[in-house]
């Protein structure tokens, strides 16, 4: 009896990362929506969460009493810069050189 391996679990980008909170924020979310969303621990949630607010990425307000997370107008712009970079990666070109592109979920254009 043969056994298959299974294919190891793709590791994402930290721009990837970036890119899927600033997603899941586009119109306000609370953390424990951006972990699960974005498949994260709650210390990788902390982290990315501490840097995209320091570079005004993501901005948090208070809302009834609990955090909402929203991308800003500069998160917007990033991500509709890194959706433009995703997509020419993701051209035939790109797919014959052997570079790794993230999955076509990951590309959606806005």
């Amino acid at each position: 009896m043969t056994m298959q391996a299974e294919a190891a679990p793709k590791r994402r980008d930290k721009l990837v990362i970036m890119a899927e909170i600033l997603d899941i924020a586009r119109n306000g979310a609370l953390k424990t929506q951006i972990m699960f969303r974005a498949n994260l621990s709650f210390s990788q949630l902390t982290q990315y969460i501490k840097l995209l607010t320091a570079i005004k990425l993501l901005s948090k307000t208070v809302q009834n009493g609990r955090e909402l997370y929203k991308a800003t107008s500069k998160g917007e712009d990033f991500l509709r810069r890194h959706e433009e970079i995703m997509c020419l990666l993701h051209s035939e070109s790109a797919s014959a050189s052997g570079l790794k592109v993230p999955p076509s979920n990951l590309l959606k254009m806005s």
